[in-house]
């Protein structure tokens, strides 16, 4: 009899081929950084100063850009607002984990680590955040955890075209690479001793871990981090969400880098 032997199974990428919502749209085609093959635009749409930069660049780009019926656009989105465009585009490419360790000019890396955030509104209210703070990259796992699809691009409104990003297969593995690099990881945890706002690492080469909704980090990621800490809370409310938290430890690290 003829061994057969199992297909092996094609790793996720990054993802990130759909991309929807205006200011997400505009990001795709002015960063340039990967292939647009088309752009949709719902036929009847209220003219806007922002549709305007999307038909520009992408005739300069000379992306294809089609007009069609409203149901037809809303009926190819995979969010719920998806604000009269979408485009298609090739996959994100990824990142290499050893380059994102290296200085990006003349700024040390600030790296965003996630681990295992599962929420895509999450991740990409996160890679806002972070690029918005002067973030140089951002590292994911490959499994269980959210990857780039419609709903993180549209939340991070361009931010993935400009955080580069690595994938790997686990973050325990991915913060001993980094602490070999000379990066400096700094998990936040909600139940550490010490402080965000006492952080005095963050004028130099960071990663700021963060984990999952709910769990937070896990065990082996908490014990591979050089730094725990956490943001001093004086309300009723029992802790941020991780994009909330996300944002304040990326503006802190940002504040003491400037």
């Amino acid at each position: 009899m003829r061994q057969t032997h199992p297909t092996p199974r094609p790793q996720r990428g990054l993802g990130g081929e759909q991309v929807e919502g205006r200011r997400a749209v505009r990001e795709l085609l002015a960063a340039g950084r990967r292939r647009t093959r088309e752009v949709w635009v719902a036929e009847g749409v209220e003219p806007a100063p922002l549709l305007d930069e999307i038909a520009s660049l992408a005739r300069r780009r000379r992306v294809p850009l089609r007009h069609v019926p409203r149901a037809q656009l809303e009926g190819a989105a995979r969010t719920e607002a998806p604000q009269g465009v979408l485009a298609k585009a090739d996959p994100l490419p990824e990142a290499d984990l050893d380059q994102l360790c290296g200085p990006s000019g003349v700024v040390e890396p600030f790296l965003l680590v996630f681990d295992g955030v599962t929420d895509p509104r999450n991740l990409g209210a996160l890679l806002r955040s972070g690029a918005a703070a002067g973030a140089t990259g951002a590292v994911l796992p490959r499994h269980r955890a959210a990857h780039v699809t419609a709903t993180v691009a549209k939340a991070a409104a361009g931010a993935i075209e400009h955080v580069p990003m690595a994938m790997v297969a686990g973050v325990p593995s991915a913060l001993r690479t980094l602490a070999g690099r000379g990066v400096w990881t700094v998990g936040l945890d909600p139940q550490a001793p010490d402080s965000l706002f006492d952080l005095e690492l963050a004028d130099r080469a960071v990663a700021l871990v963060l984990g999952a909704e709910g769990t937070g980090l896990s065990r082996l990621v908490r014990a591979r981090c050089d730094l725990l800490v956490a943001i001093p809370q004086q309300g009723a409310v029992a802790s941020l969400n991780v994009a909330a938290a996300g944002a304040v430890a990326c503006f802190e690290v940002a504040r003491r880098r400037a």
